[in-house]
């Protein structure tokens, strides 16, 4: 059984209410336990009123379940002094009452703690909820509007002038449909593969030759752009050498997007992000430890359950002018965590110190997180491991946090410090780890997790451009968090099945390519692509409106004989598609029809149409 665990409300409610007199590199995991298993909302189907008759419960039964779960070490009382000599440490919990448990002590507490206003409870919010009618609308509370805008002025500025008056301006459907068949790409595992090969006659995929021709794709790569380059070099002074000027327009509004669609449960994980990139770079950094070594960093802040990322930075270097930022982790943190209250916060020891803990506690959130050994608020008696026993755990205590030096190895401890916890409990696992590293180990692959998962379908293409790079994050990112909302407002959809996501994508990529066909005016030459227009063509959409077929263009289109009749020099009416590109539920589905190269296109024939397309 595992540890007694309480909120960061109810701690926060029994170390407020304290007066006690008595007054912070290891490894950065605390454990081998890896942490990267996908979200999936139905193993979690607990509310929160059904959290709180737990609790209530565990109020209740705290003695017996401390019994059962936990043990409490019984240590004489001890006093420890930092290395600077400013903080006092207590090998007892300074409040002798607190032995009790910590659910019944919190449940004494006369103070007051602020209640979570309705507008934080955990989930999408009510503008999600109320904007979220389908998956293309779901992604679009991300990539909005006035970020197409950005995008679209951007880049015709840019092609007008390199391309002058052969330059066809760019609008919503073909950037919508640029976005899509990066999506796709990634969903059929594409994302190394050269664009030329897509794009192959022979060995491609049928849908990207039906959505737009490849060089017109390649010059959306190339002429793609965020920001006027013509008044970058000013508007970087203006700024105070702001190094994410290519893009920061569109990063600031994407940004803020991302808090006001989800509210975090109560559990949040910050840590820092790498996008792979070798290009050259102001800011690109180099982490050995990460798998793509080069890239650019980014600072996350992401619900630890379901990995939605809800808050980022990305990290652009040291400043101009001046020497390297001091205190840069504890800043990040006190950074992404604004607006939260009633959380708890799982770091690792790049960013947690003792003055962070307390500066989150004046806001009512806690942390937990493994803390490097040369901090100088930490005690020097619990830096030694040598000549302990192995599994075995020391505390120190101040009134407002809980310091633990586990020895996961012979003469290798780690130290934890929380202010979530208020008591020695030690789990009776083999290896005895104190309910502090369990608690850490559960929430700490929040950003891990939110890496493995869009590194897995990720729509990143190669580039020489960093904002390009950026912005392929941002569509990654995007699809992620999109799907984690869809699949809260929808816990019905797809019961039972493994591949959510990619069916989620799949269907996202073909909802945003489907405009751009249906107004496609000629045809390619290989014969499935130019059945799939023109079976999307002539396929019934459904509008706000009602049902209304799409407006067709009268052009010539270049004669392709039928799979079913080889001597016919054109194909039947289609009336419906299945696994149509445009994804709507209460669209027919007809079985007949041949699948092309495995795009998942089963091309519907009307038997005994008399029409010639």
């Amino acid at each position: 059984m595992s540890a007694v665990r309480f909120t960061a409300k109810q701690v926060l409610e029994h170390i407020f209410s304290n007066d006690s007199d008595c007054d912070e590199e290891a490894d950065e995991e605390a454990s081998e336990e890896e942490d990267g298993e996908e979200y999936n909302p139905e193993d979690e189907e607990t509310t929160e009123d059904d959290d709180d008759d737990d609790y209530d419960a565990a109020a209740a039964a705290a003695a017996a379940d401390d019994e059962d779960d936990v043990q409490v070490e019984e240590v004489e009382r001890e006093t420890f002094v930092s290395r600077n000599g400013q903080i006092q440490w207590c090998s007892v919990p300074c409040d002798n009452n607190r032995g009790v448990g910590g659910a019944a002590a919190a449940a004494k507490s006369n103070r007051p703690v602020a209640e979570v206003p309705e507008d934080m409870r955990p989930g999408p919010t009510r503008q999600a909820v109320g904007q979220a009618r389908d998956i293309l609308s779901t992604f679009r509370l991300f990539f909005t509007p006035e970020i197409e805008d950005i995008i679209l002025e951007m880049t015709n500025l840019e092609g007008v002038r390199k391309c002058g008056g052969r330059w066809k301006a760019m609008d919503s459907t073909d950037l919508r449909a640029y976005v899509g068949l990066l999506i796709l790409a990634g969903v059929y595992r594409s994302r190394g593969e050269a664009a030329s090969s897509l794009w192959d006659a022979e060995s491609g995929r049928t849908i990207f030759r039906a959505t737009m021709p490849l060089k017109v794709f390649h010059a959306y790569s190339r002429l793609l752009r965020f920001d006027d380059r013509q008044t970058r070099a000013e508007r970087r002074a203006a700024g105070g050498g702001d190094k994410l000027a290519a893009v920061r327009e569109v990063w600031d509004k994407w940004v803020e997007r991302l808090p006001l669609l989800y509210n975090p449960g109560p559990d949040v994980t910050v840590d820092e992000q790498l996008v792979p990139f070798r290009g050259r770079c102001p800011f690109r950094q180099y982490i050995p430890s990460k798998p793509a070594k080069y890239g650019i960093k980014t600072w996350v802040a992401c619900d630890s359950k379901s990995s939605y990322a809800w808050k980022m930075q990305v990290y652009t270097g040291k400043a101009t002018c001046g020497g390297p930022e001091k205190n840069q982790g504890m800043r990040v943190v006190l950074d992404l965590t604004q607006g939260l209250r009633g959380h708890n916060v799982t770091c690792d020891n790049f960013f947690t110190s003792y003055e962070l803990a307390r500066q989150l506690l004046r806001r009512n959130v806690t942390v937990v997180g493994t803390v490097r050994k040369n901090k100088p608020e930490l005690p020097q008696a619990l830096l030694a491991s040598k000549d302990r026993l192995l599994f075995s755990s020391k505390f120190a205590f101040t009134p407002t946090t809980t310091l633990v030096s586990y020895l996961p190895k012979k003469n290798k401890n780690v130290l934890l410090l929380s202010t979530l916890h208020t008591e020695a409990h030690v789990s009776r696992r083999q290896d005895k780890k104190p309910a502090i590293v369990l608690d850490y180990n559960s929430n700490k692959g929040g950003v891990d997790n939110l890496d493995k998962v869009i590194g897995t379908y990720s729509c990143r293409r190669m580039t020489a451009r960093w904002p390009l790079v950026i912005f392929h994050n941002i569509l990654d990112v995007s699809s992620y968090n999109a799907f984690v909302i869809w699949r809260e407002l929808n816990p019905t959809w797809m019961p039972g099945k493994r591949n959510k996501r990619r069916v989620f994508l799949e269907q996202l990529g073909k909802a945003l390519v489907t405009p751009f066909i249906q107004r496609r005016a000629r045809l390619p030459r290989t014969e499935a692509s130019a059945a799939l227009i023109k079976a999307v063509q002539r396929a019934i959409v459904i509008s706000p409106g009602g049902i209304t077929p799409p407006q067709h263009r009268t052009t010539h289109r270049p004669k392709h004989p039928t799979p079913h009749n080889p001597g016919s020099s054109s194909l039947q009416c289609t009336s419906h598609i299945r696994d149509s590109v445009n994804t709507d539920d209460s669209r027919k589905r007809l079985s007949v029809g041949e699948e092309k190269r495995g795009v998942g296109y089963l091309i519907a024939l009307c038997a005994g149409c008399s029409c010639r397309c």
